[in-house]
């Protein structure tokens, strides 16, 4: 069994035997530790090490203590295990599979392809609607009961936040009902534009939500998890997912109020203006001495979506992101979080990751501390993107996602870190993101991630512009043949695909 939790993701190392796997997650997730974000801590001066990354209460629940990191070996010939995510909404009433026979017919159809298994998307929104103190995990264990049936594997990814657009509540009701008094607990930009179902990570630990800190309640979900599928811990699941963030991303909402980050290429905004953003950040400006820099958040930045040059910030060649100010800001900003964006990776500055919480401090590889600190824990970096190309659009952005990809690589492989792999979007031709992602998978050259899951089915996973295409690239992995575009889809997977198409037109008609 293996465990992911925050950031791109992390992910437990697989124990040798499948019994101590099984038997592993489930004592983690049931671990009596607290629960707190991985975050990055600014040492002071005289520290000696510039920078500390620290996994104190979150390492701890999901990892029995730290690894040995010089054991901790890296296979990159292992071929990796093949997942398809089930639709983001399969549950968005606790007790209720949303179009229960199109989402076995997924399933079926990823059995007779040959993958491994699926991915379930697990809300807290979903499984607590309603108050803090009770639970509805039924809808879940239906389709666990469904993967197991099929003999199956699942993973299970935990989301804390909701999917904006994919048809389920960002949080439970009764957290977005405590934003009617206190606005402030959502990011906030410096317009006052709030960002609606993504709770500032400045309410960590304060006891805003009914007497209880966000770090809490997740804590109970987890748990509340770990106790509900027990029993498929022996049989079914074998990875389990932890987001913390919006589309289970550990990362700042950097993008436009009620627009689909997943599209937003911009710079971005930083999201440090809600009440309790500021007053940490005046607290950490007192504490390094500078209180004058704790006053306001920046200024001189460009709006979602003006170029870095449009202010002095970002700029090239001495722009304030290189002065000891700009360092300041930004080491504190980047604090807590490490997203993945490749957007504008070729600007010195790197601009949106700087407003997305990621800042690399004295230029150097700013995955490498966390790297060492994933192999620490056992644990293994889940990468987006691994379906991403180089197109037009790219290079007007200053995009760079192989760069990126083999930046993470050599920080994962240089610590003895795995990593595992997502798309970030569906592949409508396997002549470009397919033949993109089978690259990066069957890759031995730097890692090969030790598992993949394509995301995620709905009406357009099985269309006749899709589903043909990516059974090619399932056979592809799962068999090692190439690419043959006269060796179309046989009987019975064509049977298959229309199988597919007429249980994702029962469930838009659900």
């Amino acid at each position: 069994m293996e465990t992911t939790v925050p950031m791109m993701m992390m992910q437990h190392a697989a124990a040798p035997a499948s019994g101590r796997r099984r038997q592993g997650v489930r004592s983690l997730l049931h671990g009596r530790a607290t629960l707190i974000r991985v975050a990055f801590r600014r040492a002071r001066q005289g520290d000696g090490c510039s920078r500390d990354l620290r996994a104190a209460g979150l390492g701890r629940f999901f990892g029995a203590g730290e690894h040995n990191t010089k054991s901790h070996k890296v296979d990159n010939l292992a071929p990796a295990r093949l997942f398809v995510g089930l639709p983001i909404d399969s549950v968005t009433e606790g007790a209720t599979v949303n179009s229960a026979a199109a989402v076995a017919a997924g399933i079926r159809a990823v059995r007779l392809l040959g993958a491994d298994g699926v991915e379930l998307p697990v809300f807290w929104s979903v499984v607590q609607p309603e108050c803090p103190d009770r639970f509805s995990w039924a809808g879940y264990k239906a389709v666990a009961d469904m993967v197991r049936a099929e003999g199956l594997s699942l993973r299970v990814s935990l989301h804390t936040h909701g999917s904006p657009g994919g048809g389920v509540p960002t949080l439970p009701s009764w957290v977005t009902g405590v934003a009617a008094d206190d606005p402030d607990i959502f990011f906030t930009d410096r317009s006052g534009g709030r960002h609606e179902g993504c709770l500032s990570f400045a309410i960590d630990e304060l006891p805003v939500l009914h007497g209880k800190s966000p770090l809490q309640l997740y804590e109970a979900f987890f748990r509340g998890f770990a106790t509900a599928f027990e029993d498929f811990f022996d049989s079914t699941i074998t990875d389990v997912t932890v987001g913390l963030g919006v589309h289970g991303v550990l990362r700042y909402p950097s993008y436009p109020p009620g627009s689909d980050a997943r599209k937003f290429t911009g710079v971005g905004e930083f999201q440090c203006y809600d009440k309790y953003m500021l007053a940490q950040l005046r607290q950490h400006a007192k504490d390094e001495g500078h209180a004058m820099w704790g006053l306001s958040g920046l200024h001189d930045v460009p709006r979602y979506h003006e170029s870095p040059d449009s202010c002095g910030f970002f700029r090239e060649r001495g722009g304030s992101w290189e002065t000891p100010y700009g360092d300041f800001f930004l080491s504190w900003y980047a604090g807590q979080l490490i997203p993945f964006m490749h957007w504008w990776h070729g600007a010195l500055s790197r601009p949106a990751e700087a407003a997305a919480g990621f800042y690399k401090s004295n230029k150097k590889n700013g995955y490498s501390p966390v790297a060492k600190m994933f192999a620490r824990h056992g644990c293994t970096m889940l990468v987006p993107g691994m379906d991403v190309c180089m197109n037009k659009q790219h290079h007007s952005a200053g995009s760079s996602p192989d760069q990126l990809l083999v930046q993470i690589k050599n920080a994962c492989r240089r610590h003895g870190a795995r990593i595992a792999g997502e798309n970030a979007s569906l592949a409508m031709s396997h002549t470009s993101s397919f033949s993109r992602i089978r690259s990066n998978i069957l890759t031995t050259e730097l890692m090969r991630p030790c598992h993949f899951t394509y995301q995620r089915m709905g009406a357009d996973f099985f269309s006749p512009d899709h589903f043909p295409q990516f059974m090619e690239f399932v056979r592809s992995v799962v068999c090692g043949t190439e690419w043959d575009d006269d060796d179309g889809p046989g009987d019975e997977e064509r049977a298959m695909a229309a199988s597919g198409n007429a249980s994702a037109r029962e469930g838009r008609a659900a």
